[in-house]
């Protein structure tokens, strides 16, 4: 029995090579292939059956497996890498590499931000200590001073030029209404016609030393809201940062004289790092406050030497009706008037 099940065996065993040999010979060769792989059409190939087998060989387009996707051409370059940079990913570590970022600049600052406002709340109840120079307080003290009461002398001088550009206009009409008079009154002709020209010579003398002070007010706005809030700008700086050095200082110091218990040596470490940053700043930022607090008095001097001795001569030259020494006086500091008349353009010429 045994020995029929053997050659039972055996007989299969013949049958099943001999139609795999068939299917071998009737398949498409290695071109073929190659063909089949360019153009993606399948090739069919027989079935065949063999004894003992729970089924048929089938390989035909139809096959119970199909594509899943069309092969590239025999010429692409296909990527048989797995490169997450070429897919985009490192898209996702530059993010969270951002957000980290961001949530360590806001946690510097608000670290930075309490420990100012402890120093500063510390100063102002007598507990903290605090850095002092005497000597640039003192400067910076005058410069503020100054500033105050050179915009004391802007707003009166914009004031004393808006109420004379009223007294220059007021002079045109009256000049007008004198003229239209000489002409209409024959029996007061003259009169009313030297008051005219009266008026009118006072009305070019008017726009002459209106522009003179219109001159000596920009050039005082500019030294007032420009150059020395630049300076003021660069002290603000200065004492924010003069803050921040004492808190840090102090808070070195604190750490410094603790108990070696209670504080390890890599935050005291960190600490005198942070110490060092922070003086180093402190110390630009004075030497800074320093040089622009010298170059501010040493070009207010000669802005305000030149701006004085226009605004004496333009008003005294009025007011004593010396005509040549009014235009000598706009000549001498290239002022240049705007004609009286001139309309602005309309927006086509723009």
């Amino acid at each position: 029995m045994a020995g029929r099940d053997m050659v039972n065996g055996g007989g299969e065993v013949d049958t099943f090579e001999k139609d795999l040999k068939e299917i071998l010979e009737d398949g498409p060769n290695l071109n073929d292939m190659h063909n089949t792989v360019q153009t993606g059409s399948p090739q069919k190939i027989m079935t065949s059956s063999y004894p003992g087998g729970s089924g048929s060989f089938d390989s035909t387009g139809s096959s119970q497996l199909p594509r899943s996707q069309t092969m590239p051409p025999a010429t692409s370059h296909v990527s048989l890498s797995n490169n997450p940079s070429s897919n985009g990913g490192d898209f996702l570590p530059k993010t969270v590499q951002t957000a980290q970022s961001k949530i360590e600049t806001i946690k510097s600052w608000s670290v930075n931000t309490f420990k100012c406002t402890k120093q500063y709340i510390a100063e102002r109840l007598g507990k903290g200590s605090k850095t002092v120079d005497l000597e640039l307080e003192a400067q910076i003290e005058v410069l503020r001073d100054m500033q105050r009461k050179y915009a004391n002398i802007l707003r009166l001088a914009k004031n004393l030029t808006s109420h004379f550009c009223n007294v220059v206009q007021t002079q045109r009409a009256l000049g007008e209404a004198f003229s239209e008079q000489a002409q209409r009154s024959p029996e007061l002709q003259e009169e009313f016609s030297y008051n005219c020209e009266t008026q009118r010579a006072l009305v070019k003398n008017g726009e002459v030393l209106l522009g003179a002070m219109n001159f000596f007010t920009s050039t005082i706005n500019t030294l007032c809201n420009k150059t020395m809030e630049d300076t003021l700008l660069t002290v603000r700086q200065y004492e924010a940062a003069r803050l921040e050095y004492d808190a840090y200082r102090n808070e070195m110091e604190a750490l410094q004289l603790a108990p070696r218990e209670s504080t390890s040596a890599t935050k005291v470490e960190g600490s005198k790092r942070k110490f060092d940053e922070h003086k180093v700043k402190f110390e630009k930022l004075r030497a800074d406050v320093s040089i622009k607090l010298k170059f501010l008095d040493e070009n207010r001097v000669k802005v305000m030497h030149k701006q004085l001795l226009l605004f004496h001569n333009a008003v005294s030259a009025y007011f004593t009706g010396n005509d040549s020494a009014l235009e000598a006086t706009l000549k001498q500091f290239n002022i240049k008037l705007k004609p009286a008349n001139t309309e602005k353009p309309s927006w086509i010429e723009q």
